[in-house]
C-alpha cells in the first residue's frame, strides 16, 4: 500500500501543473480584451467578449465533460483537453496574423472547452489522490496556488510586452505568450502520455449499472453547484470592474488629470489582486489539513463581505499607498497612490483564493460514485465567471456609467450566499442514498 502511495507523487505534480495551465490561458483573455478594444476600435463591452466566450464554453461543455471523464478516465480526458487547448491557442495566435476579431473569439471559445475539460479532470483527481477530506482540500489549495502564480505572471508579462502603452498595443505584441502557451500544451501532452495515472472509475462497470439516483439527488451538491456559479462570478467580477473603474478617463478616479497612465496603474492593481489570491492559496494550503473546508469557507466569506462593503462606502477621495506590480522606469514593483476602495477590493483576493477548494470539497463529500459526473456539472456552473461581471457592468451602464462601486452589490449578494452555503447548505441531508 505504501509503494502505491509513493507512485502517486508524479500524477499529483502533473495535475498541479495542469492547474497552472488553466489560469495561464484563462487569464490571458483579460489583458487581451484591452488589446482587442484598441486594436480593433470596438466598444468597451466587446473587449470583454473573449473572457465571456472562454467562460460560456464551460456552460456548453461542462456536463459532457463529466460524461467524458466517466467513460474515458482521467488520462485520456486530460490528453483530449490538452489537444483542444493547443488548437484554441493556435487559432488565437492566427487571429493576430490575420488581424481578425472574430477568429480571436473563436479561438477563445475553443480554448474555453479545453479549460473546462482540464478543470473536470484536475479537481476530482487531486481530491481523490489526497483521499478526500482535509488532505484532498489541501492538494486542491496547492494546485490553486500554482494556478494563481501563473495567472499573475500572465498579466505582468503582458505589461512587459507592451512597452508603448495599451492604446498602441497589437495582438502580435503578445505572440511570445501565445508561443509559450503552445509549448506548455505540447510538453504537458508528452508528460501525461508517458505518465501512469491511477483511474478511480472502471468504465465497464459504470456502463452496465444504472442508478435511479444522481449527483443532483444530493441537496448539498445542488447548493454547492450554485455556489461555484456565484464564486467564479465573484472572483472574476471583483478585479474586472475595479480595473474599469480605475482607468475610466472621464471619472479620473486616480486624480492624474490626464498626466499619468491610468491604464497601467489599473492593470497593476488588478495584477496585485491575483497576487493576493496566490498568497491566500499558499496560506490555505498550509492550514487546509488542520482546518475544515466549512470553517475556512465561513471565515473568508465573512471577511470578504466586510471588505467589499467597506470598499463600497469608503470615500474614494481617500488615497493610500498600495504596493503593486508595474512596468515602469523604476522597476516592476513599487508603490502607487490609489483610492482606499481599490486597496480594500484587492484584499478580497485573499478571501476568494481558497473558496473553490472549500466549495468543491464540501459539495462532493459523500457522493462516492457520483463524483465524476458532479465535477462535470460544476464545470457548467463556471459560466458564472462570464455572467456575473456582465451583470455588474449592466448596473454601471444603468447608472450612467458612474455606478462602479454600486455594482458591487452583486458581489455582496454572492458572498452572502457562500456564507449561507458554508453554515447551512453544505450539510449532507441525503446520507441514505447508496454511493458505492
Amino acid at each position: 500500500m505504501s509503494t502505491e502511495k509513493k507512485n502517486y507523487l508524479l500524477p499529483i505534480i502533473v495535475m498541479i501543473f495542469l492547474f497552472g495551465m488553466i489560469s495561464f490561458v484563462t487569464n490571458l483573455a483579460s489583458p487581451m480584451g484591452d488589446i482587442l478594444k484598441f486594436q480593433f476600435k470596438v466598444a468597451n463591452w466587446m473587449g470583454t467578449l473573449g473572457v465571456f466566450a472562454n467562460f460560456i464554453a464551460y456552460a456548453v461543455m461542462g456536463y459532457p465533460a463529466g460524461n467524458l471523464l466517466q467513460k474515458l478516465g482521467y488520462k485520456k480526458t486530460a490528453l483530449i483537453a490538452i489537444a483542444i487547448g493547443f488548437i484554441g491557442v493556435g487559432i488565437q495566435t492566427l487571429s493576430g496574423t490575420l488581424e481578425s476579431f472574430g477568429i480571436y473569439l473563436l479561438g477563445a471559445f475553443i480554448a474555453g472547452f479545453s479549460m473546462c475539460l482540464l478543470n473536470t479532470v484536475v479537481n476530482p483527481m487531486l481530491n481523490s489522490l489526497g483521499g478526500g477530506g482535509n488532505k484532498g482540500n489541501q492538494l486542491i489549495q496547492i494546485g490553486g496556488s500554482f494556478n494563481s502564480l501563473c495567472g499573475t505572471a500572465v498579466i505582468i508579462l503582458t505589461g512587459i510586452l507592451i512597452p508603448e502603452g495599451i492604446k498602441n498595443a497589437q495582438i502580435s505584441n503578445v505572440f511570445p505568450l501565445m508561443y509559450a502557451a503552445l509549448a506548455i500544451f505540447a510538453f504537458a501532452f508528452l508528460v501525461i502520455s508517458l505518465t501512469t495515472i491511477p483511474e478511480k472509475v472502471k468504465v465497464e462497470e459504470k456502463v452496465v449499472e444504472k442508478s435511479k439516483y444522481s449527483a443532483l439527488s444530493f441537496r448539498h451538491f445542488i447548493l454547492g453547484a450554485i455556489g461555484i456559479f456565484v464564486y467564479v462570478g465573484v472572483e472574476v467580477g471583483v478585479p474586472n470592474v475595479l480595473n474599469k473603474w480605475l482607468q475610466n478617463p472621464d471619472l479620473d478616479i486616480l486624480g492624474l488629470g490626464g498626466k499619468g497612465n491610468a491604464e497601467a496603474i489599473a492593470g497593476s492593481v488588478t495584477a496585485t489582486y491575483w497576487l493576493m489570491m496566490l498568497v491566500g492559496r499558499l496560506l490555505g494550503a498550509a492550514i487546509a489539513s488542520k482546518v475544515s473546508a466549512k470553517a475556512m469557507l465561513t471565515v473568508v466569506s465573512i471577511v470578504g463581505l466586510v471588505l467589499t462593503l467597506a470598499a463600497m462606502f469608503a470615500s474614494s477621495t481617500t488615497f493610500v499607498d498600495l504596493p503593486v506590480f508595474k512596468n515602469g522606469a523604476d522597476g516592476l514593483f513599487g508603490l502607487e497612490k490609489v483610492p482606499i476602495n481599490a486597496a480594500l477590493l484587492v484584499l478580497v483576493g485573499l478571501c476568494t483564493s481558497v473558496m473553490w477548494g472549500g466549495i468543491f470539497n464540501l459539495a462532493v463529500e459523500g457522493l462516492g460514485k457520483f463524483t465524476e459526473k458532479a465535477s462535470g456539472i460544476f464545470m457548467v456552473m463556471v459560466c458564472g465567471g462570464g455572467i456575473l461581471p456582465l451583470l455588474q457592468n449592466g448596473i454601471v451602464d444603468a447608472t450612467g456609467g458612474v455606478g462602479y462601486l454600486t455594482s458591487y452589490w452583486v458581489i455582496v449578494v454572492g458572498l452572502a450566499y457562500l456564507l449561507f452555503y458554508a453554515l447551512v447548505g453544505s450539510k449532507n441531508v441525503n446520507k441514505d442514498i447508496p454511493v458505492e
